[in-house]
């Protein structure tokens, strides 16, 4: 089975004393201490994000790693990645995360795990980078449209409440017909696909939910979906 959690922002980044979401996604695997791969690249490997990371999946029950395209500890790319269960993708800028993975090749070799059930997962640009497209943020300037590698259908943009332009720019971008319609994911919130369908929407908090959106006659409709809250 293939699966994509793509979270709208949270986890152990953005609420590092409530994993919800990170067990969620520890939780999709059928095997006792699943090995678990972070990629950083989105904000050039900062370390003290990398710290972050091990802080909180060591105490899971996991084999956590972390993936360096700037300090490469791998001597065979395809095969380390392969033979992860999950691969978590951080935050970022989106654009230069890509542009990383095709020079390494990356982006095909992710492509592959997907196919052969390596589950993906990420938030914010680690949740844009699944779809056709996504709307992301370079420093001082509009958000915009930006491919992804199209292992989902449609477009996503995260942090939907997090950012107060980000709701509005993709909506008038859909509009526009600058950009697909898709989904929208609040921070805390996450979309999990399995084999390129969504199968459940859930949430780290109560008020955290997820969105599709599309163009109908020229006007905007956010339908909000059905999302689990996995707290108590």
């Amino acid at each position: 089975m293939r699966q994509i959690i793509a979270m709208g922002g949270g986890g152990f980044s953005m609420e590092p004393d409530n994993l919800l979401l990170d067990r969620y996604i520890l939780a999709q695997v059928k095997q006792n201490s699943p090995k678990v791969c972070f990629v950083p690249t989105a904000s050039g490997d900062q370390t003290n994000y990398i710290e972050r990371f091990y802080k909180a999946f060591n105490n899971l029950p996991c084999q956590p790693s972390h993936l360096s395209l700037f300090e490469p500890e791998f001597t065979d790319l395809e095969n380390y990645v392969l033979e992860q269960d999950v691969i978590y993708v951080g935050g970022g800028n989106t654009r230069n995360m890509l542009v990383l993975w095709k020079e390494w090749g990356l982006d095909r070799i992710l492509k592959k795990a997907y196919e052969n059930g390596v589950i993906l997962a990420g938030l914010s640009a680690g949740s844009i980078c699944w779809f056709e497209e996504g709307l992301t943020d370079p420093l001082n300037a509009p958000l915009y449209k930006l491919d992804g590698l199209g292992l989902l259908k449609g477009s996503n943009c995260p942090h939907y409440d997090g950012e107060s332009k980000r709701k509005h720019s993709y909506h008038q971008l859909i509009l526009e017909g600058k950009i697909k319609g898709g989904y929208g994911a609040d921070d805390g919130a996450a979309l999990h696909f399995k084999n390129e369908t969504l199968s459940a929407s859930v949430s780290s908090g109560p008020n955290s939910k997820t969105y599709f959106v599309n163009c109908i006659d020229s006007e905007i409709i956010e339908s909000e979906l059905e999302t689990h809250y996995l707290g108590t």
